[in-house]
């Protein structure tokens, strides 16, 4: 099964348009069983959509995801979200480790890795995104971002989580961003798994792929059975263009 995690980042601004491209979304994920979706909404939408969510046929195909989380579970930090409040909401999934948090927002590993910790604590399900800027090496970055998010995760729980490769350069809301080659990014997660198989015995594993992700690229990546799915960004706000790549992966 691939897996699609839609991560509408700031977006929409209002509450009524979140919800229509929410029914949108998951009614087009019911018509295909063979493909997993993951809605990630901005925090403000978790629970009305949650309720919505309940109310209806589709949970099995969809389930919400958090953009971001806090390692604490409660205490005196202001604007802060805690997994055990997601929880509440039927939160299965959260982003960590996204190039906006990494190198926008200032988020260190150490953050990270925090962040891992908490959200294994409470059962969700962490998606590791990693990956290199423009003109940094790909090896040198994925090995320090590994290393450092990772550090004092046990085996056991490194199965449970998700992980990506997201090259930033490829970010579409970058200047003069492109879509990575399936290629490219296949050799990234043969070295993503020989770090896992050495450091930590994990079994070979299958990762999913963000950056410029669309209509017309998905099936190059995905078709690929390295490639578990993909962060769908921009594409996933357009909700017929990302109702064709839900169409065109359950055919894969």
């Amino acid at each position: 099964m691939k897996t699609l995690v839609a991560n509408w980042k700031m977006n929409p601004q209002k509450l009524a348009e979140a919800e229509e491209l929410f029914e949108y979304t998951i009614a087009e994920s019911a018509k295909y069983p063979n493909v997993k979706t993951i809605i990630c909404p901005p925090f403000v939408f978790i629970e009305e959509l949650s309720k919505f969510l309940q109310t209806t046929n589709y949970k099995l195909q969809t389930s919400i995801g958090s953009q971001n989380i806090f390692w604490e579970s409660k205490g005196a930090y202001t604007g802060e979200i805690s997994t055990e409040m997601l929880k509440n909401f039927g939160v299965s999934h959260v982003l960590v480790g996204h190039s906006d948090r990494r190198y926008v927002i200032g988020e260190t590993d150490e953050e990270i890795n925090k962040k891992i910790k908490a959200a294994l604590l409470t059962d969700i399900t962490p998606v590791l995104l990693v990956g290199e800027r423009e003109g940094e090496n790909r090896e040198e970055i994925l090995r320090k971002q590994l290393s450092a998010d990772l550090a004092g995760v046990s085996a056991p729980h490194l199965g449970k989580i998700l992980f990506a490769y997201e090259p930033v350069w490829a970010i579409s809301t970058n200047p003069n961003a492109k879509p990575d080659t399936p290629e490219n990014t296949l050799k990234a997660i043969t070295f993503i798994n020989n770090l896992l198989a050495i450091s930590y015995k994990l079994p070979a594993i299958s990762c999913l792929y963000g950056g410029s992700v669309n209509e017309k690229n998905i099936v190059d990546f995905l078709k690929h059975p390295e490639i578990s799915g993909a962060v769908v960004g921009g594409a996933s706000l357009r909700k017929e263009e990302f109702g064709k790549m839900l169409n065109l992966v359950s055919t894969i």
